[in-house]
């Protein structure tokens, strides 16, 4: 008798609880409290940012890093090649939109583009360089801060720097891009949280049809259909951008903008719902999350609190590289509204064919949508510590 009370005192309890029944051997308790303490988003965000920067200190991850940036600085170069080589072959002009031809030629000849032949009769006959020199002009100036080594604006503004005028033109693509974030962020992923609690419900089909929809029709339908409505029809917004003269900031220029801002919000907003739903279905059917319920967490802490956060995981670098394409403007928008941004300098750059302006802004947009490919990728090591960056298995 003695005997069997000892067995029984050394074996495991039933522990009876309102949700399950469990076997605990007096810690499984604790074991599950422990499990759903997990710490937050931001708190998980910076852990994977401390951990990026210690791996980066270790062999594998710093060949990865530094592989990456050596692809690309290759790539831009070869893009830059090409682009250099097509645009320098382009037959110019110079009585074309010229206020003078003679300041042209001069320029193009400080520049090493063109040689000054003297004829027999006193006259000059400008020949351009061969394609190499140029080349190496164009980086010797480049490296020693010589004249202007992107060269001038002779259509667009007159004799003013591709650099000058890119700067001038960031302003307003940065607010647009900026507003259509705040706007397109969080309703995309609101919604797409919304049609994947209420997957094969009504309101999921009927949200479904309407986001690809959305995501079929180009934006600039939308451009014509908002600005043809409520810039002439109702008159209730103004359907051109205001001129700069008015303040980029100013509550004037706002409502001249707010019209380009919906015409690019409304497919980003269905893309981000979309990838939402796709992800956080995925989650909400994994075990892990019955786990969750079966620990007495309700449906909506066990959503918040797990599927939501692993369904960021691939989310996050979206919007860190949408965020890093701020700089990017939209040609077709912009021209719409008339808005004095990047886009609308590339276009006009095309149309009145000033093509030191449109070789370097064509640069610009290269060098961004590379930097943004690079940051998206590292991100996935940052937003979740578990993804090792380079690693062979």
């Amino acid at each position: 008798m003695k005997k069997e009370k000892e067995e029984l005192k050394g074996a495991p309890t039933i522990s009876a609880g309102p949700t399950t029944n469990s076997v605990s051997n007096g810690t499984s308790n604790e074991a599950v409290i422990e499990a759903d303490k997990k710490p937050s988003f931001l708190k998980r965000f910076w852990k994977g940012f401390l951990n990026f920067f210690h791996e980066l200190g270790k062999n594998e991850m710093f060949r990865y890093v530094i592989k990456r940036l050596l692809l690309l600085v290759f790539t831009f170069v070869i893009i830059f090649l090409i682009c250099f080589v097509l645009v320098r072959l382009l037959p110019v002009d110079a009585n074309t939109g010229m206020n003078d031809p003679q300041v042209f030629y001069n320029k193009m000849v400080a520049q090493g583009r063109y040689i000054a032949v003297i004829n027999e009769d006193g006259t000059k006959t400008y020949m351009p360089t061969p394609i190499l020199q140029q080349l190496w002009t164009f980086i010797a100036n480049l490296f020693s801060g010589g004249d202007h080594p992107w060269g001038y604006s002779y259509k667009i503004a007159w004799l003013q720097s591709p650099v000058e005028i890119l700067t001038s033109h960031l302003t307003p693509t940065i607010l647009i891009n900026v507003y259509t974030m705040v706007i397109a962020v969080p309703l995309g992923l609101g919604l797409g949280i919304f049609m994947a609690l209420r997957k094969n419900h009504w309101e999921d089909h009927f949200l479904s049809v309407l986001i690809m929809l959305v995501i079929s029709v180009p934006s600039f339908v939308y451009a014509f259909l908002l600005q043809y409505n409520f810039g002439y029809v109702w008159q209730t917004l103004p359907p051109m951008a205001e001129s700069a003269s008015v303040g980029y900031f100013s509550p004037e220029y706002f409502r001249s903008i707010i019209l380009p801002i919906l015409s690019m919000s409304f497919g980003s907003i269905a893309g981000y719902a979309r990838y939402t739903r796709a992800e956080l279905t995925e989650v909400l059917t994994s075990d892990f999350m019955l786990l969750a319920r079966t620990k007495g967490l309700s449906r909506a802490q066990a959503t918040v609190r797990h599927a939501f956060r692993n369904s960021l995981v691939p989310i996050f670098p979206m919007i860190l590289g949408e965020l890093i394409s701020i700089l990017s403007g939209s040609m077709i928008i912009e021209n719409i509204f008339r808005v004095n941004g990047v886009g609308g300098l590339y276009l006009d750059s095309i149309q009145k064919l000033d093509y030191d302006v449109f070789q370097f802004v064509s640069m610009f947009y290269i060098l961004i949508g590379l930097i943004g490919t690079l940051v998206v990728d590292l991100s996935y090591g940052i937003v979740d510590p578990r993804i090792r960056m380079g690693g062979k298995k």
